[in-house]
């Protein structure tokens, strides 16, 4: 893959406490530029506006949850290279191999830590540039 460099986060949450312990840790731990979008259909609308670097998405959600976004970007040839990552509590081993099956370079466990999840984004992105 080509290098570059991560710097526009989308993070789809739908849980405004999450939202906003994530959004800070990446943004002011990070020094992300963090986009948040409340659901899938609003991230997929959103994502045609300005494409992020990488998406970061909780598995869970009401109306489309995180795996049917995942699925409607990689059919999508403008957005099926979006480097994706799942954050969500369901993480038992093959619930993280389902949904590296489905596209998702890796999944970060909730609860997460927010003074070590930039670095743990960055960790991901590097493996996968």
């Amino acid at each position: 893959m080509s290098e570059s460099l991560l710097e526009k986060i989308m993070l789809v949450e739908d849980e405004p406490d999450i939202q906003a312990v994530a959004q800070l840790a990446l943004e002011a731990v990070g020094g992300f530029t963090v986009e948040v979008c409340n659901s899938g259909g609003e991230a997929l609308d959103r994502v045609a506006e300005e494409i992020p670097d990488l998406i970061l998405c909780d598995v869970m959600m009401p109306g489309m949850d995180g795996p049917e976004m995942l699925s409607n970007l990689r059919s999508n040839p403008d957005y099926s290279t979006i480097p994706f990552i799942f954050m969500t509590a369901k993480v038992q081993p093959h619930e993280v191999a389902q949904y590296k099956e489905m596209g998702a370079i890796d999944v970060i466990a909730k609860p997460f830590d927010p003074m070590t999840l930039a670095e743990h984004v960055r960790e991901i992105w590097s493996r996968d540039h």
